[in-house]
Parts: C-alpha cells; structure tokens; sequence
C-alpha cells in the first residue's frame, strides 16, 4: 500500500493540485486551482485505514491510536514535501493531504503587502498571521522567515506541527523542531526555546493559553516571534488572545500585548479570476501607540476606523486589499463581495 499511497501523491502533483482529500467510500478528490475535482479512484475503510497508515512510523501510527487524529509530514524520494492530517469519521480513517512547495515562495510571488519587508528588520516584538483553516498562513510565516535568512546573521528557532517548509540556512542559523519528533508538544518547546538563545522564534500555531503567555513572554524579553491563530480577521485575532485568559489576568495581558504586539496580517485566499490558483487578500494592522491605546483601554472596536486611517503606516483593511486585487482584474467581483463585512459598501468604492 505504501507505493500505492506514493502513486497517489504523484498524480496530485502532476495535476498541480493544492489538496487531496481522501476518506472510505467517497471518490477521491482533488483541490485545483481552489475548486474540488473528484477523482475515480474509491477506497473502502480497510483499504483506506492500510493505504494510509503505510506512510507512518510506529511512533506517529500509536499517536493516532490514541488520539485519533494526527499531524505530520511525508515526502516523496523526488523531494516533494507534504502535510498530512489524519482523523477519523464515522469510525473510519481519512485524510486531508496538502502539497507543500519545494523552495519558499518570495513575498513578491505571494503578492504579500510591501510593509512585510520592513516587519522582517524588527528584532523583538509579536508579528501574528491570522485566517481561516487552508489561508496560507504557513506559507506566509516561512516566507517571513526566509527573508530575515536571506537579509541578516540570526539564530531562527521553528517550532512546528508539523515541519512543512525546510528552509536552508543562508545568512542565518535555523533550527526546525517538529511536535511529535523533535518535541513534546507547543509550550514545553517554547519554554526551551527561551534557553537556546535564538533571535527570531517562529511557533506554528498558538493553541492554547500557556503558549500564547509564553509567546507573549519571548516577544518580551527581546525575542522576535511570529506566530499564527485559527480566526477570521485582526480584531478577531487580538479579542482571542486575552479571551483564553482568566478574567483576572486579562488587563495585565491587554498591557503586555499593546507593548509587544508589532503586526498582524489576516489572509484569506481568493480563487484567481485567469483560474490560475489562488492569490491572497491581506488585512494589515500595525502597533502603533494608537493601536497600543486601544487594545489597552480594551476598546478594540475602533480598531477597524484606526487601520482605515492608518495607510501611512502600511495598514489596510480586508475591503481595501479585495479592492486593489479587484482593480488589478486579478479577482471576480462575486468573490470579493461573498469576503468583504460591507458588499454595499464595498460596491460603492468599485
């Protein structure tokens, strides 16, 4: 089963296809260009559960006996790379396989806001990348981070579930940790990271209260740290990390996140409207004293009017980035209206 698991990963590359979804008595399918294709091939839960539990060590296959699901890594002997969540539904093993690039796309080929460069030369603080599930916000994290490798001498700390990107040193020292193989788990690796004298951590997701606070810890003491969060724009992002606090510390957390907090960008990924993939739309925030005063007065309501005002800085809302990539004709205007809070506004500026 393991060179039929390798087949079908083959053929996903051959088809240029971001995804492939696999699970027992359902066509295959296929994610191309942002749009499902389903496939002929069809596995009953037997055969998925061998095809897929081929590509696991022993190590990951009791991972996922025990907590019935999984994150981890494969690549190919030609050096294709891959994210694989496993999982279970409806008592039977599926999967959810994403291709990852061999070289780390520049900001210039993702099209990311030019402001990226100057976030880059910042030695400490919290830069957070935010979206939903499948935004590339891995991908926008390990550009970052290939751009301070290309630009300065720095030891790189990554802490991911798992390592997607292999970046090579250049200018930099990198270390890549996988959860799971080369760590516990999130916060113990991170409190260790504090010891291994690093000058820019990368944590591939903020899950859980002891890792933001420790995150937030490192951007404190000198660290640069680029992290991402699972929520749907940057107002979203700043209320869910002081919400997974207890109420009692959430002033003190409003206080340290206004000091350290440096940016954060909330992608989503927008089919191309020449059907050649997909490009990604950007809402900037960034800390300035005015952002810092408001996330501190707990007033983070005004944050949509202050990044409105606040294009000088870089910043942009999530309507003005659907606006340029609509007026470049890279996008439809159906798929900017289904994204942006206001489609009546939004109209109206077109």
């Amino acid at each position: 089963m393991a060179a039929e698991i390798k087949e079908l990963l083959k053929e996903m590359v051959e088809a240029k296809a971001s995804d492939l979804i696999l699970e027992a008595n359902a066509p295959m399918a296929l994610r191309i260009g942002g749009q499902l294709r389903f496939m002929k091939q069809v596995y009953n839960a037997a055969e998925i559960g061998v095809l897929l539990t081929s590509i696991l060590n022993p190590t990951q296959k009791i991972r996922l006996e025990n907590e019935k699901q999984l994150d981890c890594s494969y690549e190919l002997v030609s050096g294709e790379r891959f994210r694989v969540n496993l999982h279970f539904q409806k008592g039977s093993l599926a999967a959810a396989i994403r291709a990852v690039p061999k070289v780390v796309p520049s900001r210039q080929e993702l099209r990311l806001p030019e402001v990226i460069e100057e976030l880059v030369k910042l030695q400490n603080g919290l830069i957070i990348v935010t979206g939903p599930t499948g935004s590339g916000k891995t991908t926008t994290q390990a550009c970052m981070v290939d751009m301070i490798n290309q630009q300065r001498a720095a030891h790189i700390l990554t802490i991911e579930d798992p390592i997607e990107y292999i970046i090579e040193n250049k200018k930099s020292l990198i270390e890549q940790r996988e959860v799971g193989t080369d760590a516990i788990d999130f916060p113990g690796a991170l409190r260790a990271a504090l010891r291994e004298n690093p000058n820019v951590i990368l944590i591939g997701e903020m899950r859980d209260l002891e890792t933001i606070s420790t995150a937030i810890t490192a951007a404190e003491t000198g660290h640069l740290v680029i992290s991402t969060l699972h929520t749907s724009g940057v107002v979203n992002a700043v209320d869910r990390i002081i919400d997974v606090f207890p109420a009692h510390q959430q002033n003190q957390v409003r206080s340290q996140l206004s000091l350290t907090l440096r940016a954060i960008l909330a992608q989503e990924l927008i089919p191309r409207k020449d059907k050649k993939g997909v490009i990604a739309a950007v809402e900037v925030l960034i800390g300035v004293p005015a952002i810092r005063n408001v996330i501190r007065k707990a007033q983070t309501h005004e944050i949509p009017t202050l990044i409105e005002v606040g294009k000088k800085y870089g910043m942009q809302t999530m309507s003005e980035a659907m606006l340029q990539l609509l007026r470049k004709g890279l996008i439809e205007l159906d798929e900017a209206l289904s994204r942006v809070p206001d489609p009546d506004a939004f109209r109206k500026r077109i």
